[in-house]
C-alpha cells in the first residue's frame, strides 16, 4: 500500500489543476497550431523542437519567462475556446468537442514548465509568481466552464450522442466532457455563476498558500547531529547525512533534513531517543507551528469554500459531489470499505506495541512506547521474531540495480525496452535527471521519454509521483509520451552506492507503475489520458507486487559490496515477514483517509480543525503510539488541491483491486510472468486509460468484480 505519490498527480501538474479542475486542461501535445507569431519569443510557449517528436527546453526555462508566458497563453486558449463556441454551424462531435481536444495547446506548455518549477525546482521568486497567478488562473478556468454557448453546443452533442450513439471512444469523451462541465457549474445561473467563480479564485490562492506553507516548513527545519549523536546509523546513511549538512554550509556536521526520505530511516534506527523526538516533532508540525506558516485557518476556510460551492449545485456536502463519478459512487461505499478494515488495522496495533514495549521492558527502559519510538523498536521486533534486519536487506537494494529490475519488468510484461540516451541530447532542468528512450523490444517502435529525477534537494517538494510532459494520443498525427518518475532520495557521497528500505522499494516500482500506464495508452483523445481518482492507483500499486517475484529477487537484488545475490534464508525471512507492521503501515493511512472523509461531511462553520482532528481520532480509537501518515495541517493530496479531496480512501479501493487481481497471477501457470494473464493485464487495464469504465474494465481482465477478502488476507487480517 503506497501513499507517496503522489500522483497524482496526478498530484503534480495537479498543483495547476489543484487550483482549477482538471477538465479543460488535460492535453499536452505539441503539434503545431495557428497562434500568433509573438508566441516564439517566450521559450515557454515555444512548440519543443529536436529529436524524439520534440522535447520541453528544460534547459532554457527562467522563472521571469513563467508570468507572461501564463497570461499569454490563456489568452491564446480563450481565443480557441471563443471561436469554438461561437461556430455557426450546428454543434458536432467533430466541430466541438474534437476542436476542445485540440485547443489549449500553447498553454499547456507553459504548464508543463510551471509543474516543474512548483514541484521540482520551487524557489522563493517563483512561488511569489504562484501566489499572483493563482487567483487569474483560476479565473481563466472559470471563463471556460462558465461559458454559455460553449456549454450549450456540448450538451447538444451530448444529448444528440444518447439518441444516436458515436464510437466507444467518442461516446466516452462526449459523458466525460458535459459532465465535468455539469459537475463544475454550467447550469448554474448568473449570480450563481458569479459566486462559484469567486470562490473557486479564493481557493486556488489557499491552496497556493498551503502547499507553499509545507514547502517552507520542510525547507526551514534542519537537525543537525555531531558524531557522538550517530548511534544506531549505517555508514552510508551517516555518508548522506554528512553531504546534506555540507551543502548547507554546515561541514562536519550530519544534517537530518525535514522530509520522510530524511525522517524515516533516523527514526528507524537512531539509538538517540530524544533526538528522535525532536526529528518526529519537526516532521509531524509541519504547518501546524503556530506562526505565519501556519495551515489551521487555511484548512477551515477551504472546507467553508467548498461546502458552499457545491451547495450551489444543490448538493449536501462535498464528499456527494466529488464521489458521484468515481468507483466508490458515494461516501457511504468508501466508509463502508475503510470501516470493514479499521478495526482489524488498531487491533493490530495493539499487538504490535505489545511486542515492543515487552523488547524495551526486557532492556531496562522505563517508558511506555511513543510514536517516536515506533519505528525503532518494530525494528527491534522484525530481528526477534524472524530474524531479520532491514539494514541488513538494504544492502541488497541498490537504487541502480531497482531501476534495471523495474526495465526487466516492464519488458517482460509490457515488452518495452528502455535505452539511455546520451546526456545532452535531450535537455533536462537539473544535473540529477537522466533520460532513457523507450521502445518496443520487437518491433523497434519508439514509445516515448522516461525521464528519472531520483534525489532530493531544496525547492523539490517531498514524496515521490510521477507525471507526463505529453501523453500519448492518435486523434491529431501520433503522439509519443514524455513521462518521468520523481523521487526524493537521500543523494549519497560521491562514489557510494544509494542503499534504500524495501518500503522505498516498493515506492520506487509503484511510481513506475504509474509511468508504464502513461507509456501504455492507446487512446486516441486528451481526455481519455485522465483517470478515475479511486482506479489510478490500481495499476501502480499492483507493480509493487513485482519487486518480490523469484526472477527480480535472483537477478537484481545483489549485495552492493560482493554483488552476490540475496541469499535464499534472507529472502524467505522477508517473504515470511510480508504482513509484519501491517498494524502501523494501515493504521497511519486509513488514519488520513477517514480524516479526509470526516472532514467533509462535517460542518465546517466554526470548526476548529485541530480540534477536529483530535476528537476525531479519539473517536475511532486512533492508537496513541502512532499519527495519521498525514497530519491535517499537512495533508497536501487534500489541501493543496481537489485530487485527492474525499479522495484518498481511493488507495484503498484500488488496493482491493490490486491484492484480487495479483491472485490472477499467483494462479495462473505462468505466475506473475504468465504471458496470457499479462496481455490481459495490459489490453484491459493498462491501454484503455479512461476510454473505459474502470469496473467494466476490471470484469473483462478478472471475469467478475473485486473481493475484499484478498485485501484482508495479504495484510494478515481475520477473513470473515
Amino acid at each position: 500500500m503506497k501513499t507517496k505519490h503522489i500522483s497524482e498527480i496526478l498530484k503534480i501538474l495537479a498543483l495547476i489543476i489543484v487550483i482549477v479542475f482538471a477538465s479543460c486542461n488535460k492535453k499536452k501535445d505539441t503539434v503545431k497550431t495557428t497562434s500568433e507569431p509573438e508566441i516564439t519569443d517566450n521559450i515557454l510557449l515555444a512548440e519543443w523542437t529536436g529529436p524524439y517528436g520534440g522535447t520541453p527546453a528544460f534547459d532554457k526555462m527562467k522563472v521571469e519567462d513563467i508570468k507572461p508566458a501564463l497570461e499569454k497563453g490563456m489568452e491564446l486558449n480563450l481565443k480557441e475556446i471563443d471561436k469554438i463556441a461561437n461556430n455557426p454551424e450546428f454543434p458536432t462531435f467533430e466541430n466541438t468537442i474534437v476542436e476542445m481536444e485540440r485547443s489549449g495547446q500553447d498553454l499547456n506548455r507553459v504548464f508543463t514548465y510551471y509543474g516543474i518549477l512548483s514541484s521540482n525546482m520551487s524557489s522563493p521568486e517563483f512561488r511569489e509568481i504562484q501566489k499572483e497567478m493563482a487567483p487569474k488562473l483560476s479565473e481563466f478556468q472559470s471563463k471556460i466552464s462558465q461559458n454559455e454557448k460553449l456549454f450549450q453546443r456540448i450538451k447538444t452533442v451530448y444529448d444528440n450522442s444518447l439518441k444516436t450513439p458515436l464510437e466507444g471512444d467518442q461516446q466516452r469523451v462526449v459523458q466525460l466532457t458535459y459532465e465535468s462541465f455539469a459537475m463544475n457549474g454550467a447550469e448554474l445561473d448568473e449570480e450563481q455563476k458569479k459566486r462559484y467563480a469567486a470562490i473557486n479564485k479564493e481557493l486556488s490562492e489557499l491552496y497556493t498558500n498551503f502547499s507553499n506553507n509545507i514547502l517552507a516548513d520542510e525547507e526551514g527545519y534542519v537537525t543537525y547531529l555531531t558524531k557522538d549523536q550517530l548511534g544506531g546509523l549505517s555508514e552510508p546513511l551517516i555518508k548522506s547525512y554528512a553531504k546534506a549538512a555540507t551543502d548547507r554550509g554546515q561541514e562536519g556536521k550530519y544534517a537530518v533534513t525535514n522530509t520522510r526520505s530524511s525522517m524515516d530511516p533516523f527514526l528507524k534506527y537512531s539509538t538517540e531517543r530524544d533526538i528522535r523526538e525532536k526529528v518526529w516533532r519537526n516532521y509531524y508540525s509541519r504547518g501546524d507551528n503556530g506562526d505565519d506558516k501556519d495551515n489551521n485557518e487555511n484548512i477551515a476556510k477551504i472546507l467553508k469554500l467548498r461546502k458552499e460551492r457545491v451547495g450551489l449545485l444543490g448538493y449536501d456536502n462535498y464528499a456527494d459531489w466529488r464521489l458521484q463519478n468515481r468507483m466508490a459512487k458515494n461516501p457511504e461505499n468508501a466508509m463502508k470499505l475503510m470501516n470493514a478494515v479499521w478495526p482489524a488495522a488498531i487491533a493490530r496495533v495493539k499487538e504490535e506495541v505489545a511486542d515492543m514495549q515487552a523488547i524495551a521492558d526486557a532492556n531496562g527502559n522505563r517508558f511506555s512506547i511513543e510514536p517516536w519510538d515506533y519505528r525503532y523498536y518494530a525494528e527491534k521486533v522484525r530481528k526477534k521474531k524472524y530474524d531479520l534486519d532491514s539494514d541488513e536487506v538494504k544492502q541488497y537494494l541498490q537504487l541502480d540495480n531497482l531501476r534495471e529490475a523495474m526495465f526487466f519488468v516492464a519488458g517482460e510484461l509490457f515488452g518495452y525496452k528502455f535505452t539511455p540516451v546520451e546526456d545532452g541530447k535531450v535537455p533536462v532542468f537539473h544535473s540529477d535527471v537522466k533520460v532513457w528512450e523507450v521502445n518496443d523490444k520487437n518491433s523497434g517502435e519508439h514509445i516515448g521519454l522516461w525521464y528519472l529525477d531520483p534525489f532530493a534537494r531544496t525547492g523539490k517538494r517531498s514524496g515521490a509521483w510521477a507525471n507526463t510532459y505529453r501523453s500519448h494520443t492518435t486523434f491529431d498525427g501520433k503522439k509519443t509520451v514524455l513521462g518521468s518518475n520523481n523521487s526524493n532520495f537521500v543523494k549519497p557521497a560521491p562514489g557510494e552506492p544509494v542503499l534504500v528500505s524495501w518500503d522505498d522499494a516498493e515506492t520506487f516500482f509503484h511510481e513506475f507503475g504509474h509511468a508504464l500506464h502513461f507509456f501504455s495508452s492507446e487512446v486516441r483523445y486528451p481526455t481519455l489520458n485522465g483517470g478515475v481518482r479511486d482506479y489510478t492507483e490500481f495499476q501502480s500499486q499492483l507493480l509493487e507486487r513485482w519487486l518480490a517475484t523469484d526472477k527480480v529477487i535472483d537477478k537484481y537484488l545483489v549485495h552492493y559490496k560482493t554483488g552476490e545475490p540475496m541469499p535464499k534464508t534472507l529472502v524467505d525471512k522477508v517473504k515470511k515477514a510480508a504482513t509484519f507492521n501491517q498494524g502501523f503501515a494501515t493504521t497511519e493511512y486509513l488514519a488520513s483517509a477517514l480524516m479526509d472523509m470526516k472532514f467533509h461531511l462535517a460542518d465546517p462553520i466554526n470548526i476548529d480543525v485541530d480540534q477536529f482532528e483530535k476528537e476525531t481520532l479519539s473517536e475511532l480509537n486512533m492508537p496513541k503510539e502512532l499519527v495519521m501518515r498525514h497530519r491535517t495541517p499537512h495533508f497536501g493530496h487534500v489541501f493543496s488541491g481537489e485530487g485527492y479531496a474525499t479522495a484518498y480512501y481511493g488507495y484503498m479501493w484500488a488496493d482491493v483491486l490490486t491484492s484480487d487481481a495479483a491472485e490472477a497471477f499467483a494462479e495462473a501457470p505462468g505466475g506473475f510472468y504468465d504471458k496470457e494473464v499479462a496481455a490481459k493485464l495490459v489490453k484491459y487495464l493498462f491501454a484503455p486509460r479512461n476510454a473505459m469504465d474502470p469496473a467494466e474494465a476490471y470484469r473483462k481482465f478478472r471475469g467478475r468484480d473485486a473481493k475484499i477478502e484478498a485485501l484482508m488476507k495479504d495484510r494478515g487480517f481475520p477473513v470473515k
